[in-house]
């Protein structure tokens, strides 16, 4: 794989650690609230890091020709 993709990787895999942050923190604020259910938005941050997680999976796929 080349040095391009690899580095797309690292940006993907920082941004989806912030978002991991970002949920955890908006999970933290609603157990502090009293909320019993996750907030609407702690599952589209989930969503997003899951999509990005798709994609860093996609990157490491050894057939790598359509890109």
């Amino acid at each position: 794989m080349s040095n391009s993709h690899e580095s797309i990787q690292e940006k993907l895999r920082a941004i989806s650690d912030e978002i991991a942050d970002l949920a955890m923190s908006d999970i933290r604020n609603s157990i502090e609230e009293g909320h019993n259910k996750t907030s609407d938005i702690e599952k589209r941050l989930t969503r997003a890091r899951r999509a990005i997680e798709k994609a860093i999976h996609l990157l490491e796929t050894e057939n790598t020709d359509f890109i």
